[in-house]
């Protein structure tokens, strides 16, 4: 039986950020660089990198404070990769639909796992 690997969701946290900033960074790269997008990419390009670069960040924490701190920056970062995400989403231009649907659950995904863990902290 063989198995889509793009099916199976990644449970280490720190690689499913990773991936979800190369994913990212991936889809970029296809996307016909004009005006509406160039800014928009640039602010995708570091909100989706410091989901990843936060979460990592916590893990090294000072303290409970600091690690609420950066699962919270994670939070907003993956919130505000997927307004960008939206953005692209909504440009009559876009042809890659299905992969951006699919950066937008992720990105949606992972602000509810950063949520919870700030939950399950406090």
């Amino acid at each position: 039986m063989e198995t889509n690997p793009t099916a199976i969701k990644i449970f280490d946290l720190e690689e499913r950020t990773f991936t979800f900033a190369k994913d990212t960074r991936t889809f970029l790269t296809g996307l016909k660089p004009n005006e509406s997008n160039y800014e928009d990419k640039k602010q995708l390009i570091r909100s989706s990198g410091s989901v990843a670069a936060n979460y990592i960040e916590g893990n090294e924490a000072l303290g409970a404070k600091d690690f609420t701190m950066r699962m919270k920056i994670s939070r907003k970062e993956a919130k505000e990769s997927v307004l960008w995400l939206r953005l692209m989403k909504d440009n009559s231009t876009l042809v890659h639909h299905g992969e951006i649907d699919k950066l937008i659950q992720e990105g949606i995904e992972l602000v509810r796992i950063f949520s919870s863990i700030i939950h399950k902290f406090k």
